[in-house]
């Protein structure tokens, strides 16, 4: 079973490739230079408030940063340092538009802090002051608690006018876990909002999961995937390299949709996948030869090109048999075709490549159907 995890990474690795150094450096270089600075402010925050503000969801957590992972005595040891006066590292907090903060490095030591606070468990392991092992915060001396409530915590907090690029590659900087979060998860949790939700209902359309490669799901690739879709769709004429920092100005910008403009994306993205499914069916974002025998179990940038070649009709299409078959065997041959292979498998991420693969895709759709 470990031999298989292992095989799977692997290939998810190779058809889902994480964001380089070099396109990171890309992406802040696109910036320019005058937004390239980061924003910040120094506060103290006793510990009685943040965890009053965490009450009040004034500070939270993101999404991508809840799983609440430290031991009993990792906690505990958090616990006892506050009491000896030892130094607790730095909290990174975001200010978000409404003026809340999101944590975005320093998330185990609040939660340990919270949950001790709330009585949800006792202090064990401690080193300094055995004589407290076993207690939760109600039965520790008035003394104690107050000790503990009183100490403050240095934040820094990146404030709201910090260019959104900016924000991303400091909380890459900041990524330092034994587990690196993906850009995805990053994206998610950096941009949480009303599109984020709908992008993660949208990934767990079954007919769409039924599509994407096995493995695509873990690390949140098929969400970046949803939005690659919707990013190409509704903004392609601005695009602009790098893809990763196209994707995240996609994300700022709709990070609180409409009614209106929740529906329009599930229509769209319903419709699209009725006709890719009707249309490719199990062959969808896969190259294979004349025979039919897949050569890539996934293409990236053939997902955009066959993914936008149908995005543009507003009902589902009446597809036959006979029309299918004739279209696939065109497809198969467009696979011998280098002038369309280039554009899949070189520079995929250029602008000039993205439209030329999408333009011979559409044809070859209209030409079929």
């Amino acid at each position: 079973m470990g031999k298989t995890r292992i095989q799977d990474k692997d290939l998810a690795d190779i058809l889902f490739p994480t964001l380089t150094e070099e396109e990171l450096n890309e992406s802040i270089l696109s910036i320019p230079p005058e937004q390239r600075r980061l924003h910040t402010e120094t506060l103290d925050f006793s510990i009685s408030t943040i965890i009053d503000s965490l009450e009040k969801k004034n500070i939270f957590i993101p999404e991508f940063q809840r799983r609440y992972v430290w031991s009993q005595s990792q906690a505990s040891r958090l616990i006892e340092s506050l009491i000896i006066q030892c130094p607790i590292p730095v909290i990174y907090l975001n200010q978000e538009k409404d003026e809340k903060l999101s944590v975005i490095d320093g998330n185990q030591r609040i939660l340990s802090l919270q949950k001790f606070v709330l009585n949800q468990f006792p202090l064990k392991g401690l080193t300094t002051y055995p004589e407290l092992e076993g207690l939760h915060f109600f039965e520790l001396d008035p003394r104690f608690q107050r000790h503990i409530l009183n100490r403050t915590l240095r934040c820094i907090l990146i404030a709201k006018d910090t260019h959104p690029q900016i924000k991303f590659d400091v909380f890459e900087r900041l990524n330092s876990g034994s587990v690196r979060l993906t850009s995805q998860e990053l994206r998610h949790g950096i941009y949480h909002g009303t599109f984020m939700k709908l992008v993660n209902e949208m990934a767990k359309n079954k007919d769409w999961k039924a599509i994407i490669t096995p493995g695509a799901d873990k690390r949140m690739k098929s969400e970046e995937l949803v939005i690659r879709f919707l990013a190409f769709h509704y903004n392609i004429n601005n695009y602009k390299k790098p893809l990763a920092n196209f994707l995240n100005e996609f994300c700022e910008t709709h990070k609180e949709i409409t009614a209106d403009q929740k529906n329009s994306f599930i229509s769209l993205f319903n419709i699209t996948l009725t006709n890719l499914l009707n249309l490719y069916g199990d062959l969808a974002f896969k190259i294979f030869d004349k025979n039919l025998k897949q050569v890539s179990n996934f293409n990236a940038a053939l997902f955009d090109a066959e993914m936008l070649s149908l995005s543009s009709f507003k009902e589902p299409l009446k597809i036959t048999n006979a029309v299918r078959t004739k279209f696939i065997k065109n497809l198969s041959n467009l696979f011998y075709n280098e002038e369309f292979l280039k554009t899949i498998s070189q520079s995929t991420s250029d602008k000039n490549q993205i439209n030329k693969r999408v333009s011979i895709l559409s044809d070859l759709v209209k030409d079929s159907i």
